[in-house]
This record gives structure tokens, sequence and C-alpha cells, in this order.
């Protein structure tokens, strides 16, 4: 990623829930509004879905929510695939 850190080695202050979100788009490929109904918030704190989009760990495409190849390496790098 140029110009920007990652947080995926550990630092990202939501990672369990980072891993939540992207292991349950894994499972299908979700709405835009779906996702947004499940996981968005207002609370800087709880930056689920920013934290997933600025890792690169999901996009968007045509109102679909799709892992990308980062994000399932993300899921295997932390033995979630398959489940």
């Amino acid at each position: 990623m140029t110009g920007q850190t990652s947080k995926m080695n550990g630092d990202m202050d939501n990672e369990s829930l980072v891993l939540d979100l992207v292991e349950w788009v894994a499972t299908s490929p979700r709405s835009y509004a779906d996702v947004m109904s499940a996981w968005r918030t207002t609370c800087p704190r709880m930056s689920i879905w920013e934290d997933s989009l600025d890792e690169r760990l999901v996009s968007v495409h045509n109102d679909t929510v799709y892992v990308t190849t980062r994000g399932s390496g993300f899921l295997k790098d932390r033995g979630r695939v398959g489940r």
C-alpha cells in the first residue's frame, strides 16, 4: 500500500470484529445495504466497515460487497478459512 501504513500486523484496534465482517462477507457476497445495516456505526472507536475498506479487505462493486484477495489472505492468516 503506497503511502499508507497497514494495520494488519495485529495493530488494528477492531481486528476481531473486522475479521468477523470479512468472514461474513466471504460466505456470500452481500449487498451494500445489508452490510451498512449490519456493520456501519458512527462511533469513531468502532470503525469496522471503514477499517475493512481502508485495509482493502473488502471492496464494493455495483452495490455488492466482496472479499478481496487481500481479505482472503487476512482470513487464512488467522485460521478462519473453511469455518
